[in-house]
């Protein structure tokens, strides 16, 4: 009986989704052009659906957002102006619609392969990531959204536990560690426009270069963040971690920024862990939240067990190389 329910369920599901897939087409044509053949998912991506379709003439990608993304603190239109800002530094693709209702993000489909972490470590990709985080931080540009990791794991606890999730052990552990990052990178440096979710996956290989996707999670923030969260995603060894900084800053970076990038990595394990914790009592997809979650807080517990933690805390309070 369970398994007949089960597959009621989901068939209901997806007939939802088709149908709203097919209002979706209707509304952009209006606004893009009429589609020419049928669109085609995209692989890739555990929060929403993506499809490439082509209207008008132009390769489109369409982004239909995941059940209640908006309690993982996405905003759509603040998604949009991020992506829009990230476009003209010349790192992302344009944006060529917004729908609020039904919600769709639609931007130029970049012809292109993702990256994998190991391509990503590449002396020339480290400078070529380098290149348009600096951009987009660099770019003076003001978000309507903002991002705090340390924020960001406090509301996922509270959203998930009151759905009625399991808030996990280490959370306490790992907050109490949190606060203490917190206090020691308070050093006055300015927010920036940040991606804030820097996995291989968001990065593409064209022929224009590095392009970098997925601006749902991007908000005026820290940019130790990026660089941290870009660091532990791709795994990147000790010497990298040089080669990267180098990169962005244009010289050798000293104790004082190396501390403040692999603090930052635990942070962003923790974000990543409380992301899956929420993730369980949200989402739709096939996927199994709750090992991703366990991973990023084994990953985290390993980072905060290193014996130069303790140093990293000091040396990321003062950075004398600025």
């Amino acid at each position: 009986m369970r398994c007949i329910c089960v597959n009621a369920a989901r068939e209901k599901f997806l007939a939802d989704h088709l149908a709203l897939l097919a209002e979706i087409l209707d509304r952009l044509a209006a606004e893009l052009g009429p589609p020419e053949g049928e669109p085609a998912p995209l692989e890739g991506g555990i929060t929403n659906r993506n499809y490439r379709a082509r209207f008008g003439g132009r390769e489109l990608v369409l982004r239909l957002p995941g059940k209640d993304t908006e309690l993982l603190g996405i905003d759509r239109e603040a998604e949009a102006e991020a992506n829009r800002c990230a476009a003209r530094a010349g790192v992302a693709p344009e944006v060529a619609a917004l729908l609020e209702e039904p919600p769709c993000l639609v931007t130029r489909f970049v012809e292109g392969e993702p990256m994998s972490p190991a391509e990503l470590r590449e002396p020339a990709a480290l400078a070529a990531v380098a290149d348009a985080l600096r951009a987009v931080h660099g770019s003076g540009e003001t978000l309507r959204a903002s991002f705090s990791p340390f924020r960001v794991v406090e509301t996922y606890a509270e959203r998930a536990a009151a759905r009625g999730g399991e808030v996990p052990a280490a959370y306490g552990p790992a907050h109490e560690q949190a606060g203490r990052i917190e206090r020691s990178l308070r050093r006055g440096e300015g927010l920036v426009p940040c991606h804030n979710d820097l996995l291989a996956a968001n990065f593409l290989r064209s022929a224009e270069g590095i392009r970098l996707v997925d601006w749902e999670y991007a908000g005026m923030g820290d940019r130790w963040f990026d660089l941290g969260n870009f660091a532990v995603n791709n795994e990147l060894e000790p010497a990298e971690e040089v080669a990267f900084l180098a990169a962005y800053f244009g010289q050798e970076p000293g104790p004082g920024r190396l501390a403040s990038l692999r603090l930052m990595r635990f942070m962003s394990d923790f974000r990543e862990a409380m992301w899956g914790v929420l993730q369980g009592t949200l989402s739709d997809l096939d996927f199994d939240f709750a090992a991703y979650a366990a991973e990023h807080f084994e990953r985290m517990a390993a980072t905060a067990d290193q014996p130069e933690f303790e140093t990293w805390l000091k040396e990321a309070a003062i950075v004398t190389e600025e």
